[in-house]
């Protein structure tokens, strides 16, 4: 509908951005730390390792001063799992406690609330040797791992994200490199077994959040994509209902209602993929009761009818991906692209805060949202990313639209806050507000240079959305 009379966003909205631990710390062999998955996988082709990254481990005081500049009332980072317990369970590394315990009073100095993932894609890779998620094991080092922060960080820390795109760990984890279904004789069973076992860590650990730190709120925090039909046949609809189901309600039903998505149970016992549900979790799943939705949202989906012929084909967080007799992805010729190929489309960002309200009705905040592009510092130390700023003004004027449709929002924490390692597409892939000087292979000074969106937002947060020119 058309908005005549546009509502402000809440006072108390919560601007900042984001990063993950693996992408952005480096140290990742030392101080303590034990590998993780994103450690012994092997690095896609013509992308760096993550022994350096963009050196926050080092630089967190700096950078975070420079996030303070920009007016952040929030900064979402994870905590890596390996840093703090090194085989994933056992022995806790006091320095790793230490240094995020400094991260987050380091925020906390410059009034930046921390908004904590306890994991985003980099399971301990001594728990992936023993069988990773697909052990029922699995579940309890979680929730561990969890009052282990929640005793460590608790009396600072007011909001907690659990799992990191779990839907995306679950179908492009090979993408993505945080798992493997080589070899494995019915990979949808192993999949939506692991899955089943996220699903039970994260219930729980939400559960266990609400005893020990009753102050505290937590959520989930998927990426989700309204998937559009490629056109009104009726059959694309289905298909836009197949991959809607598959790829956004089954994690947020579970997450919000602690019940299955039927056409996703459907779609499972198709596949003889049903998990193993032992007596009681289906009770632990309702009992979760999150307070809120992070979610990271890129573009929408668009699908059209796939023939039961042919392969499935994986694609990456956003696109190419096919499942015969289900659905398989459409390019839609109304959206631009970004220069890696992802579809621009703010206006799809509006119509996914509106359905997720609709279906759940819990405040949401934007967990990632952003631009990746080959972003070039001038010889006068400058970085014109105005293709940045027109993509954000743009995902921003619809999420005041949504807020004045009834959408409870509770802010917004664009992709990122620094220029770190993208999953599957190196260094050059720059998201952040602050440049790192360094390319692939050699990492310069690492010196940090405000981009032009940096002084942007530091404009819109001040007016608290109200100046987006």
């Amino acid at each position: 509908m058309t908005i005549k009379n546009m509502k402000k966003l809440p006072e108390d909205f919560l601007w900042g951005a984001s990063t993950s631990a693996y992408q952005v710390e480096g140290a990742n062999l030392t101080h303590g730390k034990g590998p993780s998955v994103q450690d012994i996988k092997k690095v896609p082709e013509g992308t760096s390792e993550l022994d350096v990254c963009s050196d926050f481990y080092n630089r967190y005081k700096e950078d975070i001063a420079l996030m303070a500049e920009m007016g952040f009332k929030t900064f979402r980072f994870s905590v890596a799992w390996s840093r703090v317990i090194p085989e994933g369970a056992g022995k806790v590394n006091q320095e790793g406690i230490d240094f995020y315990s400094n991260v987050i009073d380091e925020c906390l100095k410059h009034n930046i609330e921390p908004l904590v993932t306890m994991f985003h894609f980099d399971l301990p890779a001594a728990l992936e040797k023993k069988g990773g998620w697909s052990r029922r094991e699995s579940v309890d080092e979680f929730v561990e791992f969890a009052r282990v922060l929640y005793e460590n960080y608790g009396d600072r820390v007011k909001y907690w994200l659990t799992i990191n795109e779990q839907n995306m760990l679950t179908l492009v984890g090979d993408v993505i490199g945080t798992g493997s279904t080589e070899g494995v004789a019915n990979k949808y069973k192993k999949l939506y077994q692991d899955n089943h076992h996220m699903l039970l860590a994260q219930a729980k650990a939400m559960k266990l959040c609400h005893e020990m730190l009753p102050n505290a709120k937590i959520g989930p925090a998927p990426n989700i994509s309204l998937v559009y039909p490629a056109s009104c046949k009726p059959e694309d609809m289905l298909a836009a209902q197949n991959f809607n189901a598959i790829r956004n309600w089954l994690y947020l039903d579970m997450a919000v209602f602690g019940r299955y998505n039927n056409l996703v149970w459907a779609y499972l016992e198709e596949r003889d993929a049903l998990p193993d549900i032992e007596p009681g979790d289906m009770d632990i799943m309702k009992a979760a009761k999150p307070d809120f939705i992070g979610f990271n949202y890129y573009n929408t989906a668009t699908v059209e009818w796939a023939d039961d012929e042919g392969e499935v084909k994986l694609g990456d967080q956003q696109s190419g991906a096919k499942e015969p007799g289900v659905y398989q992805s459409f390019a839609n010729p109304n959206l631009l692209r970004t220069e890696f190929g992802w579809e621009i489309d703010p206006m799809g960002f509006r119509a996914t805060m509106r359905e997720m309200y609709s279906r759940y009705h819990l405040p949401m905040i934007v967990t990632e949202n952003g631009l990746g592009a080959y972003d070039k510092l001038t010889e006068d130390g400058k970085i014109h990313d105005d293709y940045r700023i027109e993509y954000l003004r743009k995902h921003i004027e619809q999420i005041k639209l949504a807020v004045s449709e009834g959408v409870e929002m509770m802010g917004y924490c664009p992709w990122s806050a620094i220029d770190l390692v993208s999953t599957h597409e190196g260094v050059v892939k720059r998201y952040g507000f602050i440049y790192v000087n360094r390319d692939e292979f050699d990492l310069k000074d690492l010196a940090r240079y405000r981009k032009d969106s940096f002084y942007w937002y530091k404009k819109v947060i001040e007016t608290n959305g109200e100046d987006l020119s």
